[in-house]
Order: structure tokens, then C-alpha cells, then sequence
């Protein structure tokens, strides 16, 4: 049995707040961050979307805050709108929930809104900042803000910062921030790169990783082999066979993704496309549209994909696995998510080999399958085919080895020593069958 938020030193209030928002019992990464952060400490927190861990950092930062000092007490940045927006949403709940929306201020800061206006809102300094790196750092460089009195900062979905390129402006932020503010760093991965961030700025910080639970007991994963078939046609396939909710379609790039939504909508799909090479405007649009339920299909990539929320989605198909464990749990992670059922199913080709035989080791359990007509039908499985073709070939070395070697080589040689080899084999496989059974 886990712990209670009781036993997590939350304060009553706290306390009441998680029961408003319906959350029975801490997540794993609950357990563990609330109690640092409760305790003053600067903490890495690795864990997978869905565990969590907005929570993990916004409730006991709550509990810290002070309503009768005036002044920013803590800053949490994200590297997209979205999220910080997302964020935002979250801060602005507990706000109304505790009803301290007169003591207790937040302002959402991104880019894409008024400036000026945003300006004329800091007269007041809020508690509580919230927003993109950029735009924070452009009102601090002005003067309108001030990050100095915070005594915490969050840099959420660190590794996403980095990839976006907006570590460096969480830099020059951190640069104007107290030196021993507390720094909250959470990220679904941690790259090589990152570590020189933390150097800089974490002293014996409090490390949290999450083990990756690759396969919830909720969801299931499939494993549909290529052949020499586009993945727009096995898509096809799939829909004929599956009525999602929401179906998120994964490629490994941008062009990609636009090509196969072209080809998907082509074939009568309802189909909508995210990913990073949108501009905010069209990116805004994609998103209303997937929330207002218009399509039943969304092609993403990895990036865009983690820069939003998208509530009910009922399958993840991989067009293309990707090439690493990190980027698959977090594809499939998005199903099967409070505790609802989800499928993911992925396409696969040879190269993909290791990468499956990895997940498997892991823990995750595959069924392959193929879908024809508007039905799944069982598949033998990549090793399989890999054990018999390993099978073919040394049966292939003994055959050669028991093929009787000429005194005199004679013309059509060859041709005879290949056909005695080929009886050989024959005989060998059928031996091998016997001993089977």
C-alpha cells in the first residue's frame, strides 16, 4: 500500500484541495517530491507525462506560499504556450478551490499576447509567475518584473527546453534569481547535455527518478509487420477494424507526419496534424479543433506531441517506432491513462528489432498480429522469424558439410554438389521436426 497524503505532511487545507480535485491517494512521484520540495530541498525529477507530477511540485508550493508578503515567491516555467497554459489552469484551480482568489495572485506570461498589457498587470507583483522562459526574461529585462524574492523555480519538461533551445534564457532567469533558490528540474528524460545545467546551479540535489512502467495492466500493444506496404495502407487496415475515441498517429518527422495525413485524409479519414513546424497561429487552431472532438485521427510528432494535453485518447498507432525506449514509452503513454484502457499498435520493419527486443526485456508484452479485411488475425513473431531463418542457416553449414567432396572435378559439379546439399537439408529439417514433437 502507498502512502496518504496525510502522511505526506500536507497541510489540512492542502489536504482538502487534493479531495476537491478528486485524487484519492499520491502518485509514486507524489510520494517522493512533495516531501522534498516540503522540505526546502532542490530536486531532479524524472518521470514519464501522465504521473503526476505537476502536482507533485504545485502542492506543496502552495503550502509554502505566504499571502502576506506581496512580492513573486515562486516562478514556474514551461517551454511551450500550451503548457504553461496548461500549468496556469491548474494554479488558477487550487486558487479557486482554497478561495484565495483575492490573497493569493498568478499571472500567466507567454509569448503570442499584448505585451504592454502583460506590463500594465505587473504593476502589482504577482505570488505566483507562470509562463515561457522568453517572455518572462524580455518583462524582467524590461523591468516590469522582478524574480529576485522568489524562493523556487520550476523549469517543467526540462529536456523539451533544451531541444527547444530555451535553456539559455532559464539560464539568464536563474542568473537574476537569489543564488540558493530552490530549483525544482523535472524532465521525462535527462540528457548528457543537461548535466552541466544542473552543475551550475543544483548543490546535492534531491534525485527522483520513476521506474518506467512500460506496460499499464490496462493497455495493450500490437506489433504489425511492414512487408512492403505503405504505413498509410496498414493504417487504413486499422481503421476498418477500430472506432477510437481518439487515435494519436506517431511519425519521425515533420514531413512525414504531413505526408501520411495527406494520404490518410485522402482515404477518407477525419484527419488533423501537429507538429513543430506549425506556426502558433495554425498550431492554436489544430488544438481547438482536437478538443472540440472534430477529428477522430491526429498525426503528431514526438515534440508537438509533448506540448499538450489531449484528454481521451484511446489509441496510439506508431507509423514508425522510434529509436529509442524513452520516446516509445512516452508515444504510448498517452493512453490508458487514469486508469482507462488504451491500445497502442506499431509498425515494424527488420531495423526495429532491437529496439522490441529491448521493450520486451523491459517487461512489455507484444502480440503480433496482422489486420486484413477489417479483421486482426494472429502473426508469427519478429523472433521467431529470426530463430528460423538462424535455424535455415546452420542447417545450410551441416547440409555442406555432409555433401560428399569429388576426387575428380568433373563439368556440372557444382549443380550436383547443390542438390545432394538440398537433400541433405531436407532430410536434416525432417529430423528436426521429429524431435520436436
Amino acid at each position: 500500500m502507498g502512502k496518504t497524503f496525510t502522511e505526506l505532511s500536507l497541510s489540512t487545507d492542502m489536504q482538502r484541495i487534493t479531495q476537491e480535485l478528486e485524487f484519492r491517494n499520491p502518485t509514486e512521484v507524489q510520494e517522493q517530491v512533495i516531501p522534498a520540495v516540503l522540505d526546502g530541498k532542490s530536486v531532479i525529477g524524472q518521470s514519464r507525462t501522465g504521473s503526476g507530477k505537476s502536482h507533485a511540485f504545485l502542492l506543496p508550493l502552495f503550502q509554502k506560499l505566504d499571502e502576506n508578503q506581496k512580492k513573486v515567491q515562486f516562478v514556474i516555467t514551461a517551454p511551450t504556450r500550451e503548457l504553461a497554459t496548461q500549468l496556469y489552469n491548474e494554479v488558477r484551480k487550487i486558487i479557486t478551490i482554497a478561495d484565495k482568489t483575492e490573497d493569493w495572485t498568478a499571472k500567466l506570461l507567454v509569448g503570442g499576447t499584448d505585451k504592454q498589457k502583460a506590463v500594465e498587470k505587473l504593476k502589482t507583483p504577482p505570488m505566483i509567475v507562470v509562463g515561457t522562459p522568453g517572455r518572462i526574461l524580455d518583462l524582467v529585462k524590461d523591468g516590469a518584473l522582478s524574480v529576485y524574492s522568489a524562493e523556487s523555480f520550476v523549469i517543467d519538461e526540462a529536456d523539451l527546453m533544451l531541444d527547444l533551445g530555451f535553456i539559455e534564457e532559464v539560464d539568464q532567469l536563474l542568473v537574476r534569481s537569489k543564488q540558493d533558490i530552490q530549483l525544482l528540474v523535472f524532465s521525462a528524460t535527462i540528457p548528457q547535455r543537461l548535466q552541466h545545467f544542473f552543475k551550475k546551479y543544483l548543490k546535492n540535489p534531491e534525485y527522483i527518478k520513476m521506474e518506467e512502467h512500460f506496460s499499464p495492466e490496462t493497455m495493450e500493444h500490437r506489433l504489425i509487420r511492414k512487408k512492403h506496404r505503405d504505413a498509410e495502407q496498414i493504417i487504413w487496415e486499422i481503421s476498418r477494424t477500430i472506432h477510437p475515441y481518439l487515435a494519436l498517429i506517431f511519425t519521425n518527422g515533420k514531413q512525414l507526419a504531413d505526408e501520411l495525413a495527406e494520404k490518410l485524409e485522402a482515404d477518407g479519414l477525419n484527419v488533423g496534424v501537429i507538429h513543430g513546424g506549425l506556426t502558433p497561429r495554425e498550431r492554436k487552431r489544430v488544438l481547438k479543433d482536437i478538443q472540440q472532438l472534430r477529428y477522430q485521427y491526429v498525426v503528431a510528432t514526438d515534440l508537438a506531441s509533448r506540448g499538450i494535453d489531449i484528454k481521451g485518447v484511446s489509441h496510439v498507432i506508431n507509423a514508425q517506432l522510434p529509436k529509442e525506449e524513452h520516446f516509445y514509452v512516452h508515444r504510448v503513454g498517452r493512453t490508458a491513462r487514469a486508469g482507462l484502457e488504451g491500445t497502442a499498435v506499431s509498425i515494424y520493419s527488420e531495423e526495429d528489432a532491437p529496439l522490441i527486443k529491448k521493450l520486451e526485456q523491459n517487461g512489455l508484452n507484444f502480440s503480433f498480429v496482422e489486420v486484413k479485411q477489417g479483421e486482426w488475425k494472429e502473426d508469427k513473431s519478429w523472433d521467431e522469424r529470426q530463430r528460423r531463418k538462424t535455424v535455415d542457416t546452420s542447417t545450410d553449414r551441416e547440409a555442406w558439410k555432409r555433401v560428399k567432396k569429388a576426387k575428380k572435378v568433373k563439368p556440372g559439379y557444382k549443380k550436383k554438389q547443390k542438390q545432394q546439399q538440398q537433400q541433405i537439408k531436407r532430410q536434416l529439417t525432417k529430423d528436426q521436426q521429429k524431435k520436436k514433437r
